[in-house]
């Protein structure tokens, strides 16, 4: 039998998967730091902004269903090494561009190679990890991203005069390949041990899926309960914090470069604060008979609340209410774990994967939609901030009506359809 990591080797672990989580999310939400910088430097319409930082999501979407069947034939660490490749060179691409369509491939290939760095982690623990410690593990990969999150606002604030935006990008394409070199060779023995564990106890080195596969995630109603509310509410959530935050501070609340990273900052700081928040506070309400899905649906009529009251004014000190949406937004991962746990280990991969697509499809289509909505506001004479709230409006009516589907949508784990 294989003893289970423990001391400098499973610190060794995971710190390697979270360092390539932390620049994964620090890509995700950098545009929204430099865009005024590429907007000034490229002549980009918001159509244009949205398109560019969009194709992070696509391409990051449309590796979600290869990746869990992936990550099970070839393993956790040759799957992650191999995309952080291909991630560096994204970067690379990105920095060097001269036009909107090198910048989106760029950035189309950046969303490629960072595609595998939560899901590997999660397929790793899985296979390394006793069962009791994976939701700490998992809460402390979220706390990992939300500090990439955090690093691509003050600090790349700071650092943009000195280097600009393409100097960011060669230095964020030289710390993606140390990842990828760490991941390949720094685990390679906790890998074969592993290996070597499961060899001689007569297992397979990876999950054989049961009949159906993705076919069974799809069809199962409860996959759709949980699913309609990562594709509305926590994609166009992801859409937000990672672009339209920071023009709406700009636009709609007046606030200046400086002020915008300032408050993303503080927007960032609160949602890890809350993750870990969350991370104590549900199984303590879970043990005291509270349903974990009566705490997603408070949880997701908050962050519909305070988006709705964004609507309604611009006052100095509106900003704050982005602080509350942070605070309610890491019920989104109660979310994605019960979508795991809701099929055999088998399928958990896939199951993860499967959510994250719908997550992606509608960050995606939110961080288009939502330029090219402004963009048509203002054409026919609707002022700038008008715009944004117009926009942010249509946001809010599908957020709620996904919200009313989950609340109405009584499908359980293990019910007829799933």
């Amino acid at each position: 039998m294989t003893v289970p990591l423990s001391g400098a080797r499973a610190a060794r672990v995971f710190l390697c998967f979270a360092f390539g989580y932390l620049l994964s999310y620090a890509l995700r939400a950098v545009n929204a730091v430099i865009a005024p910088a590429l907007v000034a430097e490229m002549h980009l319409s918001n159509a244009d902004l949205g398109l560019l930082s969009s194709a992070y999501f696509v391409s990051f979407g449309a590796m979600q269903l290869p990746l869990g069947v992936w990550l099970d034939k070839y393993g956790a660490r040759r799957t992650e090494a191999s995309l952080l490749l291909c991630a560096a060179l994204g970067a690379a691409v990105f920095a060097s561009s001269s036009s909107l369509a090198g910048l989106w491939t760029g950035r189309a290939l950046i969303g490629i190679g960072v595609s595998a760095c939560l899901m590997a982690a999660f397929k790793a623990y899985r296979q390394w990890f006793p069962l009791e410690r994976q939701s700490q593990l998992a809460s402390w990969m979220l706390v990992a991203g939300t500090s990439g999150a955090l690093t691509a606002t003050v600090p790349v604030t700071l650092a943009l005069p000195a280097l600009g935006w393409r100097g960011i990008f060669w230095v964020v394409a030289a710390l993606l390949l140390a990842v990828a070199g760490a991941i390949f060779f720094l685990l390679r023995e906790v890998e074969r041990q592993f290996d070597d564990g499961a060899a001689k106890g007569g297992a397979a080195k990876g999950d054989a899926a049961p009949d159906g596969g993705y076919r069974r995630i799809f069809g199962s109603a409860y996959f759709w309960r949980m699913g309609v509310p990562g594709l509305l509410n926590h994609g166009i959530f992801f859409a937000l914090q990672t672009l339209w935050a920071g023009p709406w501070m700009m636009t709609v609340l007046g606030k200046s470069a400086q002020q915008t990273g300032q408050i993303l900052f503080a927007f960032n700081l609160v949602l890890l604060l809350s993750y870990l928040a969350l991370g104590w506070a549900a199984p303590r309400l879970v043990a005291r008979g509270w349903n974990t899905h009566r705490i997603i649906g408070i949880g997701i009529g908050g962050m519909v609340l305070a988006q709705a009251a964004m609507l309604l004014t611009s006052a100095p000190m509106a900003w704050l209410l982005w602080l509350l949406l942070a605070a309610c937004v890491p019920v989104t991962t109660l979310v994605q774990s019960h979508v795991g746990l809701a099929f055999p280990a088998a399928l958990a991969g896939r199951a993860n994967s499967a959510y994250n697509l719908q997550l992606f499809i509608g960050a995606f289509a939110t961080q288009w939609g939502f330029g090219v909505a402004v963009d048509q506001f203002k054409a026919h004479g609707v002022l700038a901030a008008d715009a944004f709230r117009a926009t942010l409006a249509v946001a809010v009516l599908l957020q709620a009506g996904a919200l009313a589907f989950f609340l109405l949508n009584r499908a359980q784990p293990g019910t007829p359809g799933t």
